[in-house]
């Protein structure tokens, strides 16, 4: 199999694709919003994720390899990371943001912590997790004025 037909390599493109379409039907979508301020945040991030995938995309046929695509990790941490995100936006509008940020971020951690986990790392990690959380809170619901559940 040649690099130009690997599955890495195919695989690489056509996710590249989906973002830009992707970008494409949010910059659609939130052409629709009447209100002014609820366009910026979603067009500035569908603007920034249809260059990003069209310079990978490039990227991929200027310079064709093998190496890409999921690989051999492990499938229980990439299927607990979507399923505590998709949890997490289920969950947000009937327990608020901060629990629902718990259950992603709990996810989250568990799915990339690969080391031994020890009292000091579990102090850390969710001390650090529970301060960019309340960051986070505090940033759209003081600062941007986001109405938050």
């Amino acid at each position: 199999m040649s690099v130009s037909t690997s599955q890495g390599h195919i695989g690489s493109l056509l996710t590249s694709a989906f973002f830009m379409l992707a970008g494409a039907a949010t910059l659609y979508d939130a052409a629709s919003y009447t209100d002014r301020d609820s366009q910026v945040f979603p067009q500035t991030v569908a603007v920034i994720l249809i260059i990003t995938a069209g310079l990978s995309l490039i990227n991929r046929l200027l310079r064709p390899t093998d190496r890409g695509g999921f690989g051999p990790g492990s499938w229980w941490r990439r299927i607990l990371l979507v399923v505590s995100m998709l949890a997490a936006c289920f969950a947000m509008p009937l327990i608020g943001f901060l629990p629902a940020g718990v259950i992603a971020f709990a996810g989250g951690l568990i799915a990339a912590m690969h080391d031994k986990w020890t009292v000091r790392t579990v102090l850390l990690y969710w001390s650090s997790g529970a301060v960019v959380m309340v960051c986070f809170f505090a940033l759209f619901k003081f600062v941007l004025n986001v109405p938050l559940p």
